[in-house]
């Protein structure tokens, strides 16, 4: 027995010296393995990001090439497009002063004056309408809520043809405005997204756009929607349900000119995103100068 244990012994001792030795050369080995399959990782990697930034960088430049491309051409696509027309340009919930900044851009050259500014407030200050409503066939508007698709049929017709209910009721439907409301020849429409609402207060919003729209849509205004090319979600099929004309990148130079066309008449869904039409509408000719006296352009 005393021999078998410690034969027995021995072979453990033998054993496990064997296991130490296999684990340090592995380790040693395996080392070796991973160090160079992280350096061969880096490399291949250092290699794409190189590869991407060199393809960021052309397409940058390519873009800054389109951009002032774009620009020189806008001029002679768009002069004297809308000459003499008065717009307007409204928000539902909200209008970032970029979205104003590119109107005004578009319309520069075409003659056109961007008249009045305004945007309506979400949800609507019924307590504050009703105020304003007051003698009128709308009083009471806070208590009977569907009075609220009427008065803005009513009010969406009024801020394009001019109407008493429409300046009665400027201060409370609006949160902010400015210019001269009535008389317009086209309204741009942009859509803020509803955040923190309740549902019903979202469901009062959506009423009062939808009746103001409708309302807008029974004169001989044009109406245009526009977005940028990061809105998201975007409202180009909320448009499109309501028969109105819209341009999903009024932010680049080829949705100022399909801006242009569409208050000029041109119908659809212009621009670069899911459910668009094109991403221009038909370029008419240019439109000729005035002549002056004795046969010289203007």
């Amino acid at each position: 027995m005393g021999y078998s244990a410690r034969y027995h012994a021995a072979s453990l001792a033998a054993v496990f010296l064997a296991l130490a030795i296999g684990i340090l050369i592995g380790s040693q080995i395996g080392g070796e393995i991973l160090d160079n399959t992280r350096k061969d990782l880096e490399s291949s990697l250092t290699r794409d990001l190189d590869s991407a930034r060199a393809e960021i960088e052309g397409l940058e430049q390519e873009l800054v090439w389109a951009n002032e491309f774009g620009g020189s051409v806008y001029p002679a696509l768009t002069a004297l497009r809308l000459r003499g027309e008065r717009i307007g340009l409204l928000g539902f919930g909200s209008l970032p002063s970029r979205i104003t900044d590119q109107v005004e851009q578009a319309i520069e050259p075409t003659s056109a004056e961007l008249v009045a500014v305004g945007v309506v407030g979400q949800p609507p200050e019924t307590v504050d309408l009703s105020e304003s409503l007051s003698g009128t066939r709308f009083a009471g508007i806070e208590r009977r809520p569907a009075l609220i698709p009427r008065y803005g049929a009513t009010v969406g017709r009024q801020l394009i043809t001019g109407g008493r209910i429409f300046q009665l009721t400027r201060g409370a439907l609006m949160s902010e405005s400015s210019g001269q409301f009535g008389k317009l020849d086209a309204v741009i429409i942009y859509r803020g997204e509803i955040e923190d609402l309740s549902a019903a207060d979202i469901e009062m919003s959506n009423r009062l756009d939808e009746a103001m729209i409708n309302g807008m849509r029974t004169t001989r205004a044009s109406l245009v929607g526009v977005e940028e090319v990061a809105t998201d979600p975007s409202s180009v099929g909320y448009f499109q349900e309501r028969g109105i004309s819209s341009v999903d990148n009024v932010d680049l130079p080829a949705g100022r000119v399909s801006l242009v066309y569409a208050l000029a008449g041109a119908q659809g869904s212009f621009g670069v995103k899911e459910g668009s039409d094109r991403l221009l509408p038909d370029l008419l000719r240019p439109v000729a100068a005035p002549v002056k006296a004795g046969g010289e352009q203007g």
